[in-house]
């Protein structure tokens, strides 16, 4: 005689697989870079319906610097997914559709503002340096915040001599406050007083914490994300820089989904400046050690921060520098310290 199945000894068996798939995806490694550089996706074995993904303990604050100059890079910065923000070189072939293409995606639109650099490197359309006079350069700085659509703040573009100069950087974060705008200090000098004139004018304001792509190789960046992860789960919040390199473009692409699974989302600018409005604003040092990564530094907090020498595309022509493999000419700005 064939044996009669029990309904409820096969549900029991089915609970027990199902427990058992479970603990068999908690035995995975969590995400993180491996020595190819690449993410793994710990999201992509999806756990049961009824487990939900860790809520966010931490924000990350990504900006993609030097667009404008070539439409393929950009648009594929604008298609990487979740909450990027988009750093555009004024007066350049690409800027306005790279600008509008962004914002549509739920991208947030900064001015990449050409700064002088103590290099005396060339800065291109729209460069803003200590030999022009005051009405000069407020119409130059005016120009370029109206060559781009959809602009909710800016970040310096070079400008390892503009940001240590206390006067001009004043200029800057007046117009900033005429126009409502925030500003971002990209830190390529550990002697800047950008963060600083910031919080004297009352100019929201963040601080770069890490340059993913000095070094333009998979297993470079992938380490530089890692720091940048790191610290923004220790502090909760973290700022990091990058450029539209098709290695770091390939990168993101793999590795942004995977946040998610450490509880870390991505973040506008203009969130997590809001999010800080309410702190007290204490002071704020002219720099700091060259090695040092310190604390998160915005609208509130203002601490410093390392600097890295910066990869620059200037584009153009007349560009100074090594030809990189996409970006084309590259310029490399070195932080100067103290």
């Amino acid at each position: 005689m064939a044996r009669r199945s029990n309904p409820e000894r096969v549900s029991r068996r089915k609970r027990l697989s199902g427990l058992l798939a479970w603990l068999v995806f908690l035995a995975l490694p969590a995400s993180g870079s491996d020595s190819t550089g690449h993410w793994s996706h710990g999201c992509e074995w999806a756990p049961p319906p009824t487990i939900a993904a860790p809520a966010a303990r931490a924000s990350l604050v990504l900006i993609i610097d030097d667009l404008g100059n070539r439409r393929q890079q950009g648009m594929a910065m604008v298609n990487l997914p979740g909450k990027l923000n988009l750093a555009v070189l004024p007066h350049t072939p690409y800027a306005g559709t790279i600008a509008e293409a962004g914002f549509a995606a739920g991208k947030e639109i900064l001015l990449h503002a050409p700064m002088s650099n103590a290099g005396g490197m060339a800065l291109g359309a729209g460069g803003l340096t200590t030999a022009l006079s005051r009405e000069e350069f407020d119409r130059i700085l005016g120009d370029n915040i109206d060559a781009i659509p959809h602009v909710r703040g800016i970040n310096n573009h070079m400008g390892s001599e503009l940001t240590t100069r206390a006067l001009q950087m004043g200029w800057v974060m007046q117009t900033l406050l005429r126009r409502d705008l925030y500003f971002v200090d990209s830190r390529t000098n550990a002697a800047t007083v950008a963060a600083q004139t910031a919080a004297n004018f009352q100019v929201p304001h963040l601080s770069r914490s890490v340059f993913l792509d000095n070094e333009i190789e998979a297993t470079a960046i992938g380490a530089q994300f890692d720091r940048l992860v790191a610290l923004a789960e220790r502090d909760g919040v973290a700022v990091g820089i990058g450029h539209p390199y098709r290695a770091t473009a390939d990168f993101l692409a793999g590795a942004l989904p995977a946040l998610k699974c450490r509880g870390i989302e991505l973040a506008l600018v203009s969130e997590i400046l809001a999010r800080e409005a309410g702190q007290a604003q204490p002071d704020v040092g002219p720099g700091s050690d060259a090695d040092d990564d310190a604390s998160f530094g915005h609208v509130g907090l203002g601490l410093g921060y390392g600097v890295l020498a910066e990869m620059e595309d200037t584009g153009g022509e007349n560009s100074v520098g090594a030809t990189l493999e996409n970006p084309g000419h590259q310029v490399i700005e070195v932080a100067n310290t103290p």
